[in-house]
């Protein structure tokens, strides 16, 4: 099962066939050709990593760093810039944006997939967390992530199942699965995540963990 998403952002389609056909077969692959696309697609799915490029159509030569600061101040993912630029100017402005890698073309194959691991695997031990702070009644708990067996999106808390109890953390979904180490928790449902660990049975369609039967989304299941 592929448990991360790579969002592509290339306005020429066949780079980007390309790449995704480099990239598919170790990561889920979302497309866009354009800026509007890309927000939509980080706004819609969870996304781990970007790979952006600078010049986004004849009209838009540095579109790709708008974006690029977008994901670093308000999506919190890591991104690659993958472009044709290697100009002083346009380097500079693009590392101010902190990318994980600047790769230019044409690119080695490899130099890609390294540039990608690292950087997902930096992003995951920068995030870890041992605990979460919850709040009951009056007092606050630090609950060990390695407990929580599954979690449940409930508006704008996440339910937090362990086997002693059930705890209210005030998060969405995409914001609690950004800090939670994914080797071990995986999203399978827009409002289900669940420790990998803890699971005992599965199929296509569902998974069971303490006798509970979790929904499986085909856009979750790689």
């Amino acid at each position: 099962m592929k448990t991360q998403t790579i969002l592509l952002i290339e306005d020429d389609f066949l780079n980007r066939r390309r790449i995704k056909k480099v990239l598919e077969k170790q990561y889920n692959i979302i497309e866009a050709g354009n800026a509007a696309q890309a927000y939509e697609a980080l706004n819609n799915n969870q996304i781990h990593l970007a790979i952006v490029d600078i010049n986004l159509g004849q009209n838009a030569q540095e579109e790709g760093i708008r974006i690029g600061n977008s994901i670093k101040n308000e999506y919190l993912i890591p991104f690659i810039y993958l472009t044709a630029y290697d100009m002083p100017e346009i380097t500079s402005k693009a590392i101010d944006t902190a990318p994980k890698s600047y790769i230019t073309k044409p690119f080695k194959e490899v130099d890609l997939l390294m540039s990608i691991s690292i950087a997902l695997h930096h992003n995951a031990t920068t995030t870890l967390q041992k605990t979460l702070t919850v709040k009951e009644d009056q007092y606050y708990t630090e609950i060990p992530i390695e407990n929580i067996d599954y979690l449940e999106s409930e508006g704008n808390y996440v339910l937090l199942y362990t086997d002693e109890k059930v705890y209210r953390y005030r998060s969405t979904i995409k914001e609690i699965y950004t800090m939670l180490p994914q080797n071990i928790f995986i999203q399978v449902h827009r409002a289900f995540i669940v420790n990998k660990t803890k699971v005992e049975k599965y199929n296509q369609k569902e998974i069971v963990i303490c006798k509970k039967i979790i929904p499986v989304s085909i856009k979750y299941n790689g």
